[in-house]
C-alpha cells in the first residue's frame, strides 16, 4: 500500500509544540494562550490540507519549465545541490522581502504575523495562498535548470528549518548567529516595535539581510511586541485570512482614475489611508467580545474540534493516495467547515448553527458515497427534513448548550 509519508510531519510538529508548551508552562511563562494557539494550528491545518491540491501541480509546472526552457541542464551533484539550496534561499529573501513591502503580497503573508504569541505554533500560520505566491518565485529555479525532483526534495528540507525558529526559550547561539537565521532573529522579525519592523527576512541563512542593509539585532533593552502594528482582534478564522484583501477593496474603491486605484494593490501596507481598516470591520465584523473570557465547556468543544480535524488531516494525508478527487474534495470541505466553525465559536457567534448543520449534511454524503444504500438515503433524507421543520428548536437549544452564560449577540 503506497502511503504518504509526509502525513507525519503532523503529529511530529504537534509533539514539538506539546513539549514547548510543557515547558513554558513548568517555567511559569505565558508564552501560550489557549484561542491564540487555536487560532494558530487552524491556519496551519487549512494550508496543509489544501496543499495536497496543489503542490502535485507545481512539480509539474517546474518539470514542464525546466524541460521546455531550461537555460541551462543541470545534472546531479553535490556541489549543485548546494547552489540550489543556496538559490531557493536567495529567492526567499526577495520574495519574503517583498510580501512585506507589497499590499497584494503582503495579503496572503499578514496572516502569519497576526499572532501576539510567538511560540512553535504561529509557525503554522502559513495560508496556502502564500505558498502558491512564493512557489511562483521559485519557479525562476527550474528556467535556470535546475531538475523539478531537486528542487522539491530541497524545498521540503527547506521548509523544515523555519518551524524550530518560532520560539522564545533559545535565546544567543554564539557564532551561528552570523550565518544562520536564529530564534533571536526571527524574534525581530515577529515584532511591531517601530526599531524592529521590516529586519531579518532570511529564511535559513541570515547572511541576505546584512548583505541587503535589512538586519537588526535583538536588543535586551527592548521588549518585543508581537503582531502586527494595529492588532486584529479577532479569532475569525474567515477574517484572519482576508481582512487585508477587504481593506484593499474598500482603499481602492477611494481612490479616482485607474493608476491610483491600482496603485493601492502595489503600494507598501503602512501606505494604507487611514480608517481603512476601521471601515472594513464596521461593513463586515461586529463587535469581538476581547474581553469577555471563554468558559470551560466552550473551549472544550472548540479543542476536540481541532484535534479531529488534526486526526483527520493526519489520516487525509497519509492515505492520499488512495482517495477518489469526490472523496479528497468532501473531506477537505468538512475540516475547513470545522476550521471556520471553530473561529466563529470562538468569536460567540449565532450562525454557527448553519455550519454545524451544512458539516453533517455533507459528512452524511460522504458517508453515503463510501456506503451507497437506499435505506441510509432514506433514513437522512427523513433526518434532514426533521432537521430543517424544527431548525428553530433546534437552533435555541444548540446555542444554549454551547453558549452556557455567554451572550450570543
Amino acid at each position: 500500500m503506497k502511503l504518504n509519508m509526509l502525513g507525519f510531519a503532523v503529529p511530529i510538529f504537534l509533539l514539538f509544540m506539546l513539549i514547548e508548551f510543557l515547558v513554558a508552562r513548568s517555567k511559569k511563562r505565558p508564552y501560550f494562550r489557549l484561542h491564540n494557539s487555536l487560532a494558530n494550528i487552524s491556519v496551519g491545518i487549512a494550508e496543509r490540507l489544501l496543499d495536497v491540491f496543489v503542490t502535485a501541480s507545481f512539480f509539474f509546472l517546474y518539470d514542464f519549465l525546466q524541460k521546455h526552457y531550461g537555460l541551462f541542464n543541470i545534472s546531479n551533484s553535490v556541489l549543485l545541490w548546494i547552489l540550489l539550496f543556496i538559490c531557493i534561499d536567495f529567492v526567499w529573501y526577495w520574495y519574503h522581502r517583498m510580501a512585506h513591502t507589497i499590499n497584494i503580497f503582503w495579503a496572503a503573508h499578514v496572516v502569519h504575523h497576526q499572532s501576539e504569541d510567538f511560540n512553535y505554533t504561529v509557525s503554522a500560520r502559513i495560508t496556502v495562498f502564500q505558498a502558491i505566491i512564493r512557489m511562483g518565485f521559485w519557479a525562476i529555479l527550474p528556467i535556470i535548470g535546475f531538475p523539478a525532483p531537486m528542487i522539491t526534495s530541497l524545498l521540503l528540507v527547506h521548509g523544515v528549518y523555519p518551524f524550530f525558529v518560532h520560539t522564545r526559550f533559545v535565546r544567543n547561539l554564539g557564532i551561528l548567529e552570523y550565518i544562520f537565521v536564529t530564534p533571536s532573529h526571527h524574534r525581530v522579525h515577529h515584532a511591531s516595535n517601530e526599531k524592529y519592523l521590516d529586519k531579518n527576512y532570511g529564511d535559513v541563512l541570515i547572511i541576505w539581510d546584512k548583505l541587503f542593509g535589512t538586519f537588526q539585532k535583538e536588543e535586551d533593552n527592548e521588549e518585543i511586541q508581537y503582531g502586527l502594528t494595529h492588532p486584529l482582534k479577532s479569532h475569525s478564522f474567515l477574517w484572519q485570512h482576508f481582512h487585508f484583501c477587504v481593506e484593499m477593496f474598500y482603499a481602492v474603491k477611494k481612490q479616482k482614475g485607474f493608476r491610483k486605484k491600482l496603485g493601492v494593490l502595489f503600494s507598501k501596507p503602512d501606505a494604507m489611508p487611514e480608517g481603512t481598516r476601521q471601515e472594513a470591520e464596521k461593513a463586515l465584523l461586529s463587535k469581538y467580545k476581547s474581553e469577555e473570557p471563554a468558559l470551560q465547556p466552550l473551549s472544550r468543544y472548540v479543542i476536540w474540534q481541532i484535534a479531529i480535524a488534526l486526526v483527520a488531516l493526519f489520516f487525509f494525508i497519509l492515505f492520499e493516495y488512495h482517495l477518489y478527487p469526490a472523496q479528497q474534495w468532501l473531506i477537505a470541505i468538512c475540516i475547513i467547515i470545522t476550521l471556520i466553525n471553530c473561529g466563529a465559536i470562538m468569536e460567540q457567534k449565532r450562525w454557527i448553527v448553519y455550519l454545524e448543520l451544512s458539516r453533517l449534511i455533507i459528512a452524511s454524503s460522504a458517508l453515503l458515497y463510501v456506503y451507497f444504500n437506499p435505506v441510509l438515503i432514506l433514513l437522512a433524507l427523513v433526518t434532514l427534513i426533521i432537521m430543517i421543520y424544527y431548525f428553530d428548536t433546534i437552533q435555541k437549544h444548540y446555542l444554549k448548550l454551547v453558549y452556557t452564560n455567554v451572550d450570543q449577540s
